[in-house]
């Protein structure tokens, strides 16, 4: 197990340069000056230059580069070029937000996803087969943004059931705080949910048609130890994957739930910081998810052994 992490790590070296150089790069070929942003609008030509100077803007850019990767390594990601504010404190403020908002839509997602792909797959060409495609393309097809806003009209202003928008931390009021994340929740799980059902049934399609399925029901295992011991501990393979892939887009990804339901997450920083060239802070944030990306494809490792002990032979 302890290998298996190294190894992970080392992997994931070389790919944080690259996204780090890409990120870098990108975002100095944007249009639009943040300096101009920051003088104000007298724009004083001493100011500029103080400011370019200040933020080393008028370095090459590898020479660029290789100063943030320094500050990077000893835990710095610099200063936010509007507000002055450390990124990693502002990240730290940001972060939680969206990590609750996600955890949330996930586990909606997992309670309906996977049960209605495994009674899917075992209800093969019956009414119920179909009736899970029909809500998993409808969950797929949907837009998050104008379930939101539906949701906002019928549940908050019509029905009075829960809050249209805001956050409340669950520090301060636990269950406040569940109350206004959960019809983000909602909208952010349903296309996390079809997904689930389609590679859930999928799996267990293929599961039910292997030869260890056959032989557990001819030495009359009952059906449901067929399905839930026999069945889905394979099926859970390609589950697994899709579940950690879908975690980590779920930190970058939730930008317009958070717009709909002014939730002040991850997603709204990053927007924020790209319309007013925060190039620090945008950097910052890109990082931190690739990071969050890697983390959620080493856990996945982790579980595929946890599912499969014969993994831990291999």
């Amino acid at each position: 197990m302890i290998k298996l992490i190294l190894r992970r790590v080392i992997v994931a070296i070389p790919t944080l340069i690259l996204v780090s150089i890409i990120v870098f790069t990108l975002q100095k070929l944007l249009p639009g000056d943040p300096v101009l942003t920051l003088a104000g609008e007298e724009r004083d030509p001493a100011v500029l230059d103080y400011l370019r100077e200040k933020y080393h803007l008028n370095d090459p850019m590898p020479v660029q580069y290789v100063a943030w990767v320094k500050q990077v390594l000893t835990g710095d990601l610099g200063k936010s070029l509007r507000t002055d504010v450390p990124v990693t404190e502002l990240i730290a403020q940001k972060l939680p937000v969206t990590l609750q908002l996600a955890a949330m839509a996930m586990v909606l997602a997992l309670i309906v996803g996977i049960p209605t792909g495994i009674l899917a797959a075992v209800r093969k060409g019956k009414l119920t087969e179909y009736g899970a495609n029909v809500a998993a393309l409808s969950g797929m097809s949907i837009p998050n943004f104008w379930l939101g806003i539906i949701l906002i009209m019928v549940v908050s202003v019509q029905l009075r059931w829960l809050p249209a928008s805001g956050y409340v931390s669950p520090s301060e009021d636990f269950w406040l705080s569940m109350k206004t994340m959960l019809m983000p929740a909602i909208v952010l799980s349903t296309s996390l949910a079809a997904y689930l059902m389609r590679h859930t049934r999928s799996s267990m399609l293929e599961a039910l048609g292997a030869d260890y399925v056959r032989t557990a029901r001819a030495k009359g295992v009952s059906p449901r130890n067929v399905v839930l011991r026999h069945a889905l501990r394979n099926a859970l393979m390609p589950i697994i994957t899709l579940v950690t892939l879908l975690f980590g887009e779920l930190l970058a990804g939730a930008v317009l739930t958070e717009q709909v339901f002014t939730i002040p997450g991850f997603g709204k920083l990053v927007v924020d910081a790209v319309f007013n060239r925060d190039y620090a802070v945008v950097q910052g944030v890109v990082l931190c998810v690739a990071v969050g990306f890697i983390a959620m494809n080493l856990l996945a490792d982790i579980l595929y052994i946890v599912v499969n002990p014969r993994l831990r032979h291999s």
